[in-house]
């Protein structure tokens, strides 16, 4: 992440992010391991607040500055983690074996998609390893899209699949919002592809219809148009 925004320039617009510019993204990621990193620390039992977070990562820093800003709060994570009792007890937001797991998990996958959306300003994105990627499928949705409410909904219920090496979901889309699954099963429409390219495309950083298709692709517009993960 750090030596693709070092190389970029940092007014440059984010393909994957049209709101933000690089500079920004490095901001949003920076204070995000600072935010992750106070609740494992503090062992805090409710997510922090508005000012509380803001307190955590400070005023954001001078453009010469923000490459060493950007390292310094990914390696208070690192530590966080690694120093971290394996039974503390703090705030979470997804199902996971325990709240460091969740954190060490989810802050690895904000991490990976941030940095393609980095290196995508200024040039091709680097693999991860497949176990990785099909962890990140995993988690975006069994995760984020395993419980209803989210803005993913279809009045006329409908089930995409999706495969990945030897791993395969089914999440289905109703009017409540999604509910996913791990397995095969009966879908309206299922993509599948080498696992960089399935994980990359379900966070929207890259384009499903690239991937193999099967069944309707109108499914794949709603996905493209209703999933999205906000402040995480």
């Amino acid at each position: 992440m750090a030596a693709a925004v070092a190389r970029g320039d940092l007014d440059a617009t984010v393909p994957t992010c049209p709101d933000w510019t690089l500079r920004e993204l490095a901001h949003h990621l920076g204070r995000v391991h600072h935010w992750a990193a106070a609740h494992v620390e503090k062992a805090r039992p409710e997510p922090l607040s508005d000012g509380e977070s803001e307190a955590e990562w400070g005023e954001m820093p001078a453009d010469a500055d923000v490459i060493g800003w950007y390292r310094a709060a990914n390696a208070r994570l690192v530590a966080t983690l690694r120093a971290a009792s394996t039974d503390v007890q703090c705030w979470s937001f997804l199902p996971a074996s325990s709240p460091l797991a969740f954190w060490a998990r989810r802050q690895s996958h904000e991490t990976a998609i941030h940095r393609a959306d980095a290196q995508g300003t200024s040039g091709p994105i680097d693999p991860v390893p497949v176990d990785f990627a099909v962890d990140g499928i995993d988690e975006l949705l069994t995760g984020f899209y395993g419980r209803p409410g989210r803005r993913l909904r279809s009045e006329k219920p409908c089930t995409l699949g999706v495969h990945a090496n030897d791993s395969s979901w089914l999440v289905h889309i109703g009017p409540e919002g999604p509910r996913a699954e791990r397995g095969e099963g009966a879908a309206d429409c299922t993509v599948s592809g080498d696992p960089n390219r399935v994980y990359l495309a379900l966070w929207n950083r890259g384009r499903l219809t690239d991937l193999d298709v099967a069944g309707d692709p109108a499914l794949l517009d709603l996905w493209t148009d209703k999933a999205t993960v906000r402040w995480s």
